[in-house]
């Protein structure tokens, strides 16, 4: 069932008041979510990107690929992770509060990417909507449906990038053993630094 622009709004609040709080040193206490869509166990990323449109815009982004938590406390964990958890990055500043826009991607439940042979994993890949988890040998890399869009990726490089994401060969898919996931995800964003949010789900995501 989607998800109200209401709702979208209010999990981008979710992780910008988590976001400030976090950076300013102030308790993250959690939300009253006893019912409704943020009790709800859903999987779920944070991106924090910079306002400015550029290829490397990209400020952090963590999340919960498995619906593990009640999508208000995956938000603000998520959120916090991503301004000061993700290896890629320096933790967020206080200075940097004001060039951030916030994005939140709520997921689907991953299922297996079926097909009767791995050469034929691309054709079922849907870009623009779903997006991939693959795994082997205990390692995993997922990207965003967003990033393939955003980067112009056709189905092989989207399988070939989430491979080299898990810090696999870029081929790996094409091997019995690999495991490849598709989810989908309602996007929502700032269109400014704490400012106006939109649904990009209906922008190829």
């Amino acid at each position: 069932m989607p998800i109200p622009l209401a709702e979208g709004r209010e999990a981008v609040a979710i992780a910008r008041n988590t976001l400030e709080a976090h950076v300013y040193g102030r308790e993250v206490r959690p939300g009253n979510w006893a019912k409704g869509t943020f009790s709800e166990l859903r999987g779920v990323f944070v991106t924090l990107n910079l306002a400015e449109e550029k290829p490397d815009r990209l400020r952090g982004c963590i999340g919960f690929p498995y619906p593990v938590k009640p999508l208000g406390l995956a938000i603000q964990e998520a959120t916090i992770a991503a301004a000061s958890e993700d290896p890629r990055f320096i933790p967020v500043s206080k200075g940097e509060l004001g060039s951030l826009v916030v994005e939140v991607s709520i997921l689907t439940k991953p299922r297996p990417l079926a097909a009767q042979r791995p050469q034929d994993l691309p054709s079922k890949i849907r870009i623009g909507v779903d997006g991939l988890i693959v795994s082997r040998y205990g390692l995993s890399g997922l990207l965003l449906p967003q990033v393939a869009t955003e980067f112009g990726m056709d189905q092989t490089e989207f399988l070939s990038q989430a491979c080299m994401k898990a810090g696999l060969p870029p081929d790996s898919w094409l091997e019995a053993g690999t495991e490849v996931q598709t989810f989908q995800a309602e996007v929502f964003a700032e269109k400014s630094p704490g400012g106006p949010v939109a649904s990009l789900s209906g922008a190829g995501v």
